[in-house]
């Protein structure tokens, strides 16, 4: 009987809800997600070794030779034995360890078991589980780490034979949103909501045989959008060549998990600051280039600029904001042919100054930014602030009818309210893309797009935009109510949030100083 895709997220979330005792939601993902995966290669790796036995029973094979036949028709990876050539050897699979759960040292056999399939697989799974830091004691307590893995133990067997990946890769997203919805701004670090992540795919049509890099790809999410993208429109999404960077280790072996569960083996997700340390680089040591860059980097990121860095297109971003340097970057990643580039970020990045200013003039000036894309408030887990797409094409490599010229788009009405933030409904994602996709007149007006639609587009001469100083505030552009008055209401209720969040901390504080025996600071 097939698995169905809410029995599966039942069971895990259960297993999940485990961990209420120990440690607050936001750190379900670190224990839950490696667990989850060493499930899914045990169930996976029995599952192929029952099938060998079945299918050599009648075979005269040495350990040797049954080994060989094994690992070269059966099996992709390898589940090795703990303490190997010693009696006390076990193998590092999720029942031999969970039928000791009862005994003490638990957390100390599990990360023994999970570091064993790291270092048989180093081409597979190297670094694949994080820090493992949960597998103390001190931090999760062996009983709460037992009961969590006897309830996800009462999940399906998580094989190819008894579920598709589909619902596998659809129930690790499930727990990836349910983890965001309940974590608040933490979540912001490593997932993006999908509608979003959807959107911009749908702005870069990935094509089969494609290199897709995220240089901050969090749990890996818009990697796995452009194949699925691809995979529904016809093509074959598996052809994609994945590349993403990470500054956090466990959130990186969170993305190299969720890749894998939704059958995605052609990638690589590399640890480090992308901006520091960019990992992917051509032998001369400039940065490597793809065909599709997408990201949804950390906003207004406070960083150490460049002294000396040929990404620099324009000048050097402020200390105070990343958020240039990071199209700099992307910039830079593209294919010179036929690279193509979607980021999300603030709506300052539109209209600030400074250097900012002058790296936005230079970028224009080249006739790189392809189309800037207002978007709705509140999309986010991490922000209620105005948000924007910037799309980027290679020099030289827009259509006919794009070039000299930015297409402006205002979707900042489409959305559905959430209770927890708005979010895209279909028709929004596909009434965009259409608006980007659509021809325009002399003047810039598009041809044939819905009035009732609810969005406002514009193509824009840089000659106009030049004039405005290179100012890209789309109210500029775009004859309807401003993105400032639009606004209005989701600033009010995140200034009001704020300020209830300081006197809280401040009335705390007081307390701890009048415990102390300190006055004085009633004002």
């Amino acid at each position: 009987m097939a698995v169905t895709q809410q029995e599966i997220e039942n069971r895990l979330w259960d297993a999940a809800d485990e961990l209420r005792v120990a440690m607050p939601e936001a750190q379900y993902s670190s224990v839950v997600f490696p667990l989850m995966f060493w499930k899914y290669l045990s169930d996976t790796w029995e599952h192929q070794h029952q099938k060998f036995l079945a299918e050599n029973e009648d075979l005269d094979l040495s350990a040797e030779e049954s080994r060989e036949v094994e690992y070269s028709m059966y099996q992709s990876f390898d589940i090795p034995f703990i303490h190997p050539g010693t009696v006390q050897k076990q193998r590092a699979s999720w029942s031999s360890i969970l039928a000791t759960v009862t005994r003490p040292g638990l957390g100390q056999r599990v990360r023994a078991s999970l570091q064993a399939i790291e270092t048989a697989n180093p081409d597979k799974f190297s670094r694949l589980f994080g820090s493992m830091t949960w597998t103390s004691e001190a931090v999760l307590p062996g009983e709460v780490l037992a009961s969590v893995m006897r309830a996800m133990d009462r999940t399906p067997k998580m094989h190819e034979g008894n579920m598709s990946h589909d619902v596998l890769g659809g129930a690790y997203e499930y727990l990836l949103k349910r983890f965001s919805d309940g974590s608040g701004t933490r979540a912001g670090q490593f997932f993006t909501p999908r509608e979003v992540v959807e959107l911009i795919i749908e702005l870069l049509t990935p094509k089969n045989n494609e290199s897709v890099y995220d240089p901050t790809c969090g749990s890996g999410g818009m990697l796995i959008a452009a194949a699925s993208l691809l995979k529904s429109h016809g093509g074959r999404g598996y052809s994609l060549s994945l590349n993403g960077q990470e500054a956090v280790t466990d959130t990186a072996g969170v993305a190299r998990m969720n890749l894998f569960m939704h059958n995605l083996t052609e990638f690589k997700v590399e640890v480090g600051d992308t901006l520091k340390d960019p990992r992917f680089k051509k032998p001369d040591g400039s940065v490597k280039q793809f065909d599709v860059i997408v990201a949804n980097p950390p906003y207004s990121l406070k960083w150490k600029p460049w002294s000396n860095d040929p990404r620099a297109i324009g000048g050097v971003a402020p200390q105070s904001s990343a958020d240039w340097a990071f199209v700099q970057h992307m910039i830079a990643s593209m294919d010179p042919k036929k690279g193509r580039a979607g980021v999300v970020l603030p709506n300052g990045v539109l209209f600030r100054s400074g250097q900012e200013g002058a790296i936005r003039q230079r970028v224009v000036d080249k006739d790189l930014l392809e189309a800037v894309i207002g978007l709705p408030p509140n999309l986010f887990y991490n922000t209620t602030i105005p948000t924007c797409i910037l799309v980027f094409r290679a020099a030289g490599t827009k259509t006919d009818d794009r070039t000299d010229g930015v297409l402006f788009i205002d979707a900042s009405k489409r959305f559905i309210k959430g209770k927890n933030r708005n979010v895209l409904a279909e028709a929004d994602i596909r009434n965009t893309v259409s608006a980007f996709n659509a021809t325009f007149d002399a003047d810039g007006a598009p041809n044939g797009m819905d009035r009732d639609s609810g969005l406002a587009a514009r193509f824009v001469p840089l000659s106009e935009i030049a004039a405005n100083g290179y100012d890209l505030n789309i109210s500029r552009y775009i004859r309807r109510v401003s993105a400032e008055q639009a606004d209005l209401p989701t600033l009010i209720e995140a200034y009001s949030l704020a300020r209830a969040n300081r006197q809280k901390t401040e009335q705390r504080m007081l307390a701890i100083l009048s415990e102390a025996g300190i006055e004085g600071f009633d004002e």
